[in-house]
Order: C-alpha cells, then structure tokens, then sequence
C-alpha cells in the first residue's frame, strides 16, 4: 500500500467554526471559561510522555468550599478535529462550566493523525485517565468516579477508550501498572459510533477526498483496512460491563451514526444509557452559547445519577 498523503491542514477551534456557522446562526455566540462560581485551574500539568513530547492536561477542579465536602466525580474531555487537528483549550470552556457544577474535568493533548495514526488517541486517552486516578487524592478526586467525554472525533475517541476498559492492546502503558485507565462513565457528544455503517462510510469514506479524516487517521480506506475501521466502532464493544453512556447530539444526523444500534446494545446488555438531542443546533454546539450550558447540564446530571459518590479505594 502506498503511503497516505498527509490532508491539507483544517484548524478546528471556536473562532474558525464560528465564522462558519454565524451566518446560519447569527444568535450564537463564543462560549468563554468565565462562570459565576468560584473555580481553579491548574494549566499545562504532563501526564505522559510520547518521544520527545510531553503531553499534557489542564485541570479544571471546582471551589474548595466544594471539595472540602468529599471527593469528587471527575471527567477527562476529548476535543474533536477530525481526528487530525483542534487541541485541548477546546474544551475549556465546557471543563469550566463542568467545575463550577461540581465535578473536576480535565482537557488533555492526544497525538493527532499527523503524528501518530490510529489508536495512538486512545493509548493517549487511557494513559489521561490513568493520570487522574494515580493523582485523584491530591486533587480531592474519587478515584472510583472518573469518566470520559469528548466532542465529534473526540466522541468517538472518548467512547472506544470508555468502552474497551481492561484491554490491553489498547492500553499498552498499562502493562505493569497498579493503577487502572478505567471509565466509569461515557460520555459521546455527536461522535461516530460505527465507522461500518453506510451512513457514516458515505462521509468518512468518501472516495472524494484523498484522502478523508478517518481515511488518513486509520492510514486507508475502509475497502482497504475493513477490519481497522470496525475495530475503531464503539458499537461493537457493548457488554455487561460496558459503563453507563451518555449521547448527546445535535441536529446534523451524520454525527449520529451508530448510536441508535449502540443505544439497543446497551439496553439489551442492561446497561444504562441515557440521548439527550439538542433540537436546531449545529455540530460543534459545545463551543458555543446557547448550547454549552444545557450541555454541561447533562452531563453532570448523568454522572451525579450513574457514578454517585463511593468510600471504595481505586481500582
């Protein structure tokens, strides 16, 4: 197979997004990390090196009046890009909000398709979530109470990472380790959860584009790697064990692929899972008000419901 050529550079962030959608949306308006509560941020904290970089976390930890009331839920935030652009700032404004509703989130590098094709995210995604647990005490987190969220590509991410906890091969930095990179709770906002599926192949394999995101990412099309494109699907993941999920989704029915097959997987596993769809709204709605907070609002409700406060020691 010949090499995949690298796609031209797409940036991803509020600002470029925003320029895209005002026109359709002209009421939107760029979230901030400003909120009314009191919070503190801990910025560029390393949590795993990966060559000659380091990557690294911002952590968004709620008032002290909050946390001196017991140990708190916690939630590692994925951003999107396509799988090879935007970057963890992102995600601030939404682990802002997250924090002053109680729960302590934390937006992390991954290495982008550029760098690492592939599941690289996910090793990226599971050494993060090992981070908070290895460093919950310090930080006033329970160590039994840590999920994962992420937007668009990194909904797809934070949902494969969610939902293959205990696996090894995606979880090489594990190996020897005392401390767990599990999830107790899932949280995919408008991400894929088939890359299989004929809704989202007409996109994400569109043979328009030489190549696509999901085609540079898994380094081919999916008639060529048929199996990388299934592996990398969180539907097919769903087991007993499987941690209680949570889907948001906006307007754009393309990012939905999958989930109404996972969302029966789920129930038929006995497996909690809750949709939550935020009517006219475009994707990336996280970024943007009005959406954020109704956003936020789910998710801590979710996690308050599904991962309620425990005494037990970490895994």
């Amino acid at each position: 197979m010949l090499p995949i050529p690298a796609p031209a550079a797409v940036p991803y962030d509020a600002a470029t997004t925003y320029a895209k959608l005002v026109k359709v949306y002209p009421f939107i308006r760029i979230a901030d990390t400003r909120t009314s509560a009191e919070t503190v941020t801990i910025g560029g904290i390393g949590f795993v090196d990966r060559g000659q970089r380091r990557l690294q976390l911002d952590l968004y930890l709620p008032a002290q009046a909050a946390r001196d009331k017991g140990p708190l839920a916690a939630v590692v935030l994925v951003h999107g890009g396509g799988w090879r652009s935007g970057q963890r700032s992102n995600m601030a404004p939404l682990a802002a909000r997250l924090a002053a509703r109680g729960i302590a989130a934390a937006v992390i590098d991954y290495r982008l398709a550029g760098e690492a094709r592939y599941p690289a995210a996910i090793h990226d995604v599971k050494a993060a979530l090992r981070w908070m647990r290895a460093n919950s005490a310090a930080h006033g987190i329970d160590p039994q109470r840590i999920a994962v969220a992420g937007g668009s590509a990194g909904g797809q991410i934070a949902s494969l990472a969610g939902v293959t906890n205990g696996m090894g091969r995606f979880d090489p930095d594990g190996a020897g380790s005392a401390v767990s990179s599990a999830a107790q709770a899932v949280i995919n906002i408008d991400g894929l959860s088939d890359f299989t599926s004929a809704q989202a192949r007409a996109h994400e394999d569109d043979p328009a584009k030489k190549p696509s995101a999901a085609g540079y990412w898994f380094g081919g099309s999916y008639a060529e790697l048929p199996g990388l494109w299934r592996d990398a699907s969180p539907t097919f993941y769903v087991g007993r064990h499987t941690p209680p999920m949570l889907f948001i989704g906006s307007a754009q029915a393309r990012f939905a692929a999958g989930r109404e097959e996972m969302v029966e997987k789920l129930r038929a596993a006995g497996v909690a899972s809750r949709v939550v769809m935020l009517p006219g709204s475009p994707h990336s709605f996280w970024l943007f008000e009005p959406w954020i907070d109704p956003t936020a609002d789910a998710i801590a409700a979710f996690l308050h419901t599904h991962i309620p406060t425990t005494t037990r020691q970490a895994p």
